[in-house]
């Protein structure tokens, strides 16, 4: 019984994001078989992911600075952007901009639960420290999946040298937020919480400007907005 309370709470802040943000989506929801699959997706880049840093860790070391930004953020980010691209960037269902937070943050949040119900086994868990991590961990990867995303989305809609350029900020960006993170915690310790909350209070800032953004130019919002005053 202990078992299944535990990986419930590992679990349940996952889910609970994916559809927060799966139901942010105002005017052309995806299909929930194509969003829990790449859902599915984060769940299995976990062990290439801790495989690659595990042999950048014996290759570089731990300084916090390198850790931070190549090993930890680095390597998770790229890994994440590499799936979006090559399985969903150019799928027929991909049809507006905010479809790319919607599926970043599938991906995101299916990394951030495995990893979550790892912590929760293969350490001293308790429902406080899952609980936080729910606050922090998981709703920081769901954040920084926020961020590919709605580059994902500006690219996909852009033309010329826009692609491009929102391809990498779509990796860039996550990466160096994802790196500050880290590196917080990593060189603040004794008072990791006292910068962590306001630093997550600005990423949820940004991150909900990108989505009613990304929401603002969907194609699909005047369809919806005609279909209403018919009704």
């Amino acid at each position: 019984m202990l078992i299944v309370s535990v990986l419930a709470a590992a679990i349940v802040p996952g889910f609970a994001l994916l559809a927060y943000f799966y139901w942010k989506d105002r005017y052309d929801t995806e299909p929930i078989s194509i969003v829990l699959k790449m859902f599915m997706f984060g769940v299995l880049i976990v062990l290439p992911i801790m495989i690659v840093q595990r042999s950048l860790v014996l290759w570089w070391g731990e300084s916090p600075f390198v850790y931070s930004f190549i090993i930890s953020s680095g390597v998770e980010e790229f890994f994440k952007w590499f799936v979006l691209y090559h399985i969903i960037y150019n799928h027929t269902e991909f049809d507006e901009p905010y479809d790319g937070i919607v599926y970043a943050v599938a991906v995101s949040l299916g990394f951030a639960t495995l990893e979550n119900v790892l912590y929760a086994f293969l350490q001293p868990a308790t429902f406080g420290t899952l609980f936080m991590r729910a606050l922090l961990p998981v709703s920081g990867h769901a954040l920084f999946g926020v961020l590919m995303g709605y580059s994902f989305g500006k690219a996909k809609f852009s033309v010329g040298k826009g692609v491009k350029l929102h391809l990498w900020l779509a990796l860039l960006v996550p990466i160096v937020w994802h790196g500050f993170y880290d590196f917080m915690l990593l060189t603040f310790p004794p008072t990791w919480l006292w910068t962590a909350v306001p630093f997550m209070f600005l990423l949820w800032f940004i991150g909900m400007r990108m989505v009613n953004n990304a929401n603002a130019v969907s194609p699909f919002r005047f369809l919806k907005r005609e279909e209403e005053v018919k009704f």
